[in-house]
């Protein structure tokens, strides 16, 4: 039985030459993001927003939550996924990075369908359940801070329709989840979600060792559906 291929630098790009097709928009924010301060640590790998856009329209995802947004690259991806007439609400702490995803948003022809919400995300998430009511978003993507993951894991389930996906990142967190010493309040939040989430009998689940790992989770079909 085969486990996980370790990636050195020349398989990581083979992979990377026969499966991304990212374009120039992308590109060009990836690179952008990239010159920001620990903006390649925080931007999603291409290969995970590509991947995005994928499990997004095979939802197929009319609406989408984004919790944690950046400078956009994710929210981008995302968007181009939406079925016709669909609508995605990202949310972020503040809009100093999304404000540099907008210009690339505008020139994929995607800002229309995007509801940027600028906040504290729990308040956030609060506003939009009352507004919008349970179940009625298709996908959601958590990538924000990780100590509050187990809260908006929560909520996204509570917000998320009977046949949605849930995709949340760095749930392995830099290998930082097996290291004794790290102690911190992230990785103890990451720790957390990661138990949680794989202990809840209402979830289907599955962590993927795939950028900084990627947990992907389905609630589990009514009993007779």
């Amino acid at each position: 039985m085969a486990n996980q291929v370790g990636l050195p630098a020349a398989l990581s790009e083979y992979i990377r030459e026969v499966s991304l097709r990212e374009d120039a928009v992308l590109r060009e924010l990836r690179e952008t993001t990239a010159q920001l301060p620990a903006g390649t640590a925080m931007q999603v790998m291409a290969e995970e927003g590509q991947l995005l856009t994928l499990l997004a329209g095979l939802t197929p995802a009319n609406r989408i939550l984004e919790i944690g947004t950046f400078t956009g690259y994710s929210t981008l991806c995302l968007a181009r996924a939406l079925a016709p007439g669909g609508r995605l609400i990202t949310c972020d702490i503040t809009d100093r990075w999304a404000s540099i995803g907008a210009d690339y948003w505008a020139r994929a022809g995607v800002e229309g369908r995007i509801d940027l919400r600028v906040g504290d995300a729990t308040d956030t998430l609060e506003a939009i359940l009352a507004e919008e009511g349970p179940g009625t978003f298709d996908f959601v993507f958590i990538d924000a801070d990780k100590q509050g993951y187990p809260h908006y894991y929560e909520m996204a389930l509570t917000l998320l329709g009977d046949r949605g996906l849930i995709v949340v990142d760095n749930t392995l967190f830099f290998g930082k989840v097996v290291d004794p010493e790290a102690q911190d309040v992230d990785t103890a939040g990451i720790r957390a979600f990661n138990k949680l989430v794989h202990d809840d009998p209402r979830v289907e689940m599955s962590l993927v060792p795939m950028a900084d790992g990627i947990t992907l989770i389905r609630k589990k079909s009514p009993a007779g559906a």
